[in-house]
């Protein structure tokens, strides 16, 4: 498949950005429902999102370019993802960053915000990953399983749709539990580890893979969210349940 969908003024307008764009929208047009649904401003959410979305960007190539360095032999080579090379993890840890920043200047309830925000990052991840499809890249090795997709003429994994379909499982999950959370925090936390185990697993079939030193690194984030993610759950379900305890105890009179 031409990567290209066509062109405007001589440029080519790739799949790979539509795809990322198209995710993007959806994911933002689901949280500003669901802030709506949660009796959150929608406003604040689009506010936010107009500096989270492009510092998403901008750290997921950022993440890819540190990884990957011997690739480039000029700035401009580095900063130019048009042909690929944003890592989700680092457009997912760049985003969360931002918001944070905007959260602590807002004075927002920043684990409420990303409860909202958790099913809307996952459905984005699962839509946009069909950009590596149309690339040829982020596929596994060598396969003779019936699924398995050409790519140079060799029949390979086809490790963009596995995860793909896990993403997009973990959404419905997402929201399945969005209206019986039980505290802030939650949603944002078993998508830290939801999708970090399947991540880790899908990483070890992944041909282009980053690394640092014999290690892969999505393979180490995913084991330190997976961490992070379990940490997050206890604590602050563990403060939601002293929070109830402290309500339930009779007052002195």
């Amino acid at each position: 498949m031409n990567p290209a969908a066509f062109e405007i003024f001589g440029i080519s307008i790739r799949w790979y950005g539509i795809l990322i764009g198209t995710g993007m929208l959806i994911g933002a047009y689901l949280a500003m429902r669901e802030a709506r649904r949660v009796g959150l401003n929608d406003e604040t959410l689009l506010d936010a999102l107009i500096i989270a979305l492009p510092a998403a960007i901008v750290g997921a190539r950022l993440y890819y370019v540190i990884f990957n360095l011997g690739a480039y032999d000029s700035f401009l080579e580095a900063i130019n993802f048009r042909n690929g090379g944003l890592a989700i993890h680092g457009g997912v840890i760049a985003g969360v960053g931002s918001f944070w920043i905007f959260s602590k200047i807002k004075n927002l309830n920043f684990f409420k915000w990303l409860d909202v925000a958790a099913p809307s990052i996952i459905l984005g991840q699962a839509i946009g990953r069909w950009g590596n499809f149309i690339n040829q890249e982020a596929h596994g090795g060598q396969t003779d399983l019936p699924w398995g997709i050409m790519v140079d003429g060799v029949k390979v994994h086809p490790t963009f749709l596995y995860e793909s379909i896990g993403n997009f499982i973990i959404f419905l999950v997402l929201m399945g539990l969005r209206k019986k959370k039980k505290f802030d925090g939650q949603l944002i936390a078993l998508y830290m580890i939801f999708y970090s185990i399947i991540r880790f697993f899908i990483e070890g079939l992944r041909t282009d893979s980053l690394y640092f030193y014999d290690f892969r690194v999505a393979q180490l984030i995913s084991v330190a969210l997976i961490i992070a993610g379990g940490l997050l759950y206890y604590i602050m379900g563990q403060k939601a349940k002293n929070q109830v305890l402290l309500d339930q105890k009779p007052k002195k009179k």
